[in-house]
């Protein structure tokens, strides 16, 4: 099985819940190419990893960090962040 085959839409943004565990969650996130994730925040600790594809990502910091397969990037409770892919690209979310 391919993580594409979770996100059977066609949409710019897909999320999939990938498993959940008494603490924590994890999801499967799918962006199109120039695809965005608005704004937001998380109010707990949070780990994206970039599966495949190049994504870009900003904090309300100022922060930004290209990620690329295999990078990640620790998320702060309550930072704005957003995502905007450069190219079709999947990621998976750790809280």
């Amino acid at each position: 099985m391919n993580l594409k085959d979770l996100h059977t839409e066609k949409k710019e943004l897909q999320t999939k819940l990938f498993f959940t565990t008494t603490d924590g969650k994890v999801v499967s996130i799918q962006l199109e190419a120039h695809g965005e994730l608005k704004e937001h925040s998380t109010r707990v600790p949070a780990r994206l990893i970039c599966i495949s594809g190049e994504v870009v990502y900003e904090d309300e910091h100022g922060y930004s960090a290209l990620l690329r397969q295999g990078d990640f990037v620790e998320i702060p409770i309550d930072v704005k962040h957003r995502l905007v892919a450069k190219d079709f690209s999947n990621l998976i979310l750790i809280k």
